[in-house]
């Protein structure tokens, strides 16, 4: 009984981790008017009939706080990865001078930021849908066990420990989103 109930605490936490990690990914991909390479990631170039992920085929950085750069590692697929940039609809208009490519990141108006910042938001109340999903979860199979013999005080116990991962990983998902909002709308 201690075993199952330790693993129904490892996957909670392990479900949580993964809200966090995809509210991350999914943060670094809002823009904030300066240039980052992970702004990039998950764009995929035909390479050899292979879609790729640009930063496999080329090396991806910054040179300014306003400007990526994309250098090929064979010259070849800088038409390819212009035209998976221009596919990825991220707002980039990326310029090549035949061996790298620039992308000038633009500075973001008032109004962008603010609609910005609402997707931010949206995104930190997905992955709290998806916390408070996961304690749910786990309190369904504690009650489960209790039927099944587990005793009350472990259950009580078990369903503290997932209250409070909870709680800890709320704070992760507010903490996320207000440092987000602020290199948002700073300018």
């Amino acid at each position: 009984m201690d075993e199952e109930v330790e693993l129904i605490l490892e996957d909670t936490e392990d479900n949580m981790k993964n809200a966090i990690t995809h509210l991350e990914k999914t943060l670094i991909k809002i823009r904030a008017g300066k240039a980052n390479p992970r702004m990039l990631q998950g764009v995929l170039a035909d390479y050899y009939g292979t879609m790729t992920p640009i930063s496999q085929i080329a090396n991806v950085g910054t040179s300014d706080a306003r400007t990526i750069v994309i250098q090929p590692w064979e010259k070849q697929m800088i038409g390819p990865i212009e035209k998976a940039i221009m596919n990825a609809n991220l707002g980039f208009n990326p310029d090549n001078n035949g061996e790298v490519i620039r992308i000038n990141v633009p500075m973001l108006t008032e109004e962008r930021r603010v609609l910005l910042v609402k997707q931010v938001k949206h995104e930190g109340e997905e992955a709290k849908i998806s916390l408070r999903s996961s304690r749910r979860d786990a309190m369904e199979m504690l009650k489960k066990m209790k039927d099944d013999g587990l005793s009350e005080d472990k259950q009580k116990r078990s369903e503290d420990k997932v209250q409070k991962l909870t709680e800890a990983y709320y704070a992760k998902v507010e903490e996320s989103i207000v440092e987000k909002e602020k290199d948002i709308m700073t300018i």
